[in-house]
């Protein structure tokens, strides 16, 4: 693990673990109501649905796909893969396109939601990480503490600052729009935040400590990252980097 990397993880967990000191920011851990397979080589970025289907990006150099997923089964239907030389990283649907993110090429792209046809290639100005919609504009993370709401050109119109007990919170990463609500996962924790949009203020945890257990763990297992929210049956699908599992869970409070 890089310093840099490490010097985040440490500060992130010393941050959200105080959380606790603000009662208006409520706590929950994660009850799993059911696993599916999940691919273990999908190193995943970007988990949206699309009806019954699931999308999901995977990134890496050389590995990066855009693809299809049946939940049940974690088959991919259709995939597509990117040239070597993108590492694509968050996704989501909007009026009838997938708009996709990359880490560092600077670029995004546009592709058609129902044949998955590739349409347009964006400049972009920052580092790509996660991606939802508020159903009108796109909403992207770039490992930083900051939100971007964009248009469907990737122009943006708008930032905000994610705030814990009033400290920014560094290495946000994908992100899902549930119930009016943004979730982001913070990058090398168990955590997801639950975030206001208007104010960028945190009004909830969510921990997911041990969502995965070990034996289905090994050395390739990376991070939780992946909010999948089916709003036709409002469930709630975690995952994360090069997991073997897919969970369908529902939030607990701590006590």
């Amino acid at each position: 693990m890089r310093w840099k990397t490490l010097i985040f993880f440490i500060l992130a967990t010393l941050v959200l673990s105080g959380s606790s000191c603000d009662a208006k920011v409520k706590e929950y851990k994660v009850k799993v109501v059911k696993e599916y397979p999940h691919d273990e080589m999908s190193y995943t970025q970007g988990l949206f649905f699309q009806g019954d289907k699931m999308i999901e990006t995977t990134g890496q150099y050389g590995e990066s796909t855009l693809r299809v997923v049946d939940p049940a089964t974690g088959k991919a239907l259709k995939k597509l893969g990117f040239e070597r030389k993108y590492f694509a990283e968050g996704s989501v649907e909007l009026d009838g396109n997938i708009f996709i993110l990359t880490w560092q090429n600077k670029v995004a792209f546009i592709y058609d939601a129902k044949t998955l046809e590739y349409k347009q290639t964006f400049s972009y100005p920052r580092e790509g990480w996660g991606l939802t919609t508020d159903g009108k504009r796109l909403i992207a993370s770039d490992g930083s503490a900051r939100l971007y709401w964009m248009d469907t050109q990737y122009r943006q119109q708008k930032s905000l600052t994610v705030k814990l007990n009033g400290r920014p919170i560094n290495q946000l990463n994908e992100l899902e729009w549930i119930d009016g609500k943004i979730w982001a996962n913070v990058y090398m924790t168990d955590m997801i935040l639950i975030i206001n949009p208007e104010t960028g203020a945190v009004e909830a945890t969510v921990d997911c400590a041990g969502l995965l257990p070990r034996h289905l763990r090994d050395e390739y297992t990376d991070v939780l990252n992946g909010i999948a929210y089916n709003p036709q049956t409002k469930q709630i699908f975690l995952t994360g980097k090069y997991w073997k599992r897919l969970y369908e869970v529902e939030l607990v409070a701590k006590k």
